[in-house]
């Protein structure tokens, strides 16, 4: 019995270990926590031009993936640019350089006025190694 406890514990923490890795994988196919999560946002107190970033945003990234993946996503200024510069070189995206520039700036303008408000609504990126992990199941 005392066995059994210890056997499903360690179950369970192999589970909370491994969880992060479901969190954000830059490839098509798989469901992640994130993309359960909203699929837009309401910019509409946003300026201007963030609000028509937000439009080529839409359009662009939801060719590959879901909307909700990086609306439901926290990153640092660094981690959104190297997100955006991996996506930007798949060749189905069409982001043009100065698109992916836009596109950076809604992320960036997003992650500050929303999501640093209330990061604990939000998952965190996975590091490039758990990305590939996870590709590999």
């Amino acid at each position: 019995m005392e066995n059994e406890f210890y056997a499903n514990m360690n179950v369970k923490v192999l589970i909370l270990m491994l969880l992060p890795l479901g969190l954000l994988a830059q490839t098509n196919g798989i469901v992640l926590l994130q993309d359960k999560g909203p699929d837009k946002i309401d910019v509409s107190a946003y300026p201007a031009p963030v609000q028509s970033a937000y439009k080529l945003f839409s359009r662009k990234c939801s060719k590959c993936h879901t909307l909700a993946r990086p609306i439901n996503t926290t990153m640092k200024w660094d981690e959104w640019e190297r997100y955006v510069k991996r996506m930007l070189h798949k060749p189905s995206s069409g982001i043009s350089d100065y698109q992916g520039m836009e596109i950076f700036e809604f992320l960036i303008y997003d992650q500050t006025n929303r999501k640093d408000k209330n990061p604990k609504a939000f998952f965190p990126a996975l590091s490039d190694e758990e990305i590939q992990r996870l590709k590999a199941q």
